[in-house]
């Protein structure tokens, strides 16, 4: 694995760190049902509430006696889900919003509109508004932060694409008859894909916070889901003498948000020459 990395010549630093950072909680996620010491997530034991960590329970139990362990595990599938799925979605739709907005004027006062709308409530209220419509679940939570997530994508490709338009080769394409979508799609879209790229990562870094807040405050995935976010609301109100049922979870989700930014900051210098050479 190690060998591999090294042919990727993965430089700077950060980028191997967040690299890494990422591939460790991906593998505990997907290896939760072996990691788990056999511990169900949703078993409730009544006998062994609030314990402290120990040798059965790794991370200690939760105040219905639920494996912290067990459980913190099993959030991170749905952090990776969240943060993976906004960051794909809002980049997508984002980047068709922001090449339409850009490139035809006709269209780009009606775009920027509606995208200054939604920029102007903030992502968490517009999260929590949209929650309260739809029922808790996690496409629900991850098509609520793709809104409140787009408007900066789409921000920052329309002003690329402004910039773009201006450019020789792309008066060129138009003098010679190009279509829109062959010039959007050849000629601006792979100029400006390195920082829709890096933007792409920071939007998973704060979908995964988005999500743990929801969660935390009840408008996120079911309680019957474990997520980082609702197992940290449920240990708030012993976190003097039990803090293990805020620490444990409250360690994963810095140890992400950490990989993820690591991750971008790398991509964003690895990406951009001048910015390497700083």
């Amino acid at each position: 694995m190690m060998a591999t990395l090294k042919r990727l010549n993965l430089k700077p630093a950060s980028l191997m760190a967040g690299l890494v950072v990422l591939l460790v909680m991906l593998l505990l996620a997907v290896a939760a049902p072996l990691l788990s010491l056999g511990h169900d997530p949703a078993m409730i034991l009544p006998h062994e509430r609030a314990l402290s960590p120990g040798l059965a329970h790794p991370f200690g139990t939760d105040l219905l006696g639920r494996d912290l362990f067990a459980r913190t595990l099993y959030g991170a599938r749905v952090s990776l889900v969240v943060g993976l799925g906004v960051g794909l979605t809002a980049t997508l739709a984002g980047t068709v919003v922001g090449l339409i907005a850009g490139y035809m004027r006709s269209l780009d006062g009606v775009l920027m509109r509606l995208v200054d709308g939604l920029m102007s409530i903030p992502p968490v209220l517009l999260a929590v508004a949209l929650m309260a419509i739809v029922r808790g679940s996690l496409a629900n939570v991850v098509l609520a932060i793709t809104l409140a997530e787009l408007p900066r994508v789409a921000r920052l490709v329309r002003a690329s694409v402004q910039t773009m338009r201006g450019r020789l080769y792309v008066q060129a394409a138009i003098t010679s008859g190009a279509s829109t979508p062959t010039i959007l799609w050849r000629h601006i879209l792979p100029n400006i894909a390195a920082p829709i790229v890096v933007q792409a990562t920071f939007i998973g870094a704060s979908a995964i916070l988005l999500e743990a807040v929801l969660s935390f405050i009840g408008a996120g995935v079911p309680p019957t889901t474990p997520s980082w976010g609702n197992i940290m609301a449920e240990g708030r109100s012993l976190w003097q003498v039990k803090p293990h049922i805020l620490f444990f979870p409250a360690l994963f989700l810095s140890l992400t948000v950490l990989g993820v930014n690591l991750l971008g900051d790398g991509l964003r210098d690895r990406l951009d020459p001048r910015g390497g050479h700083r």
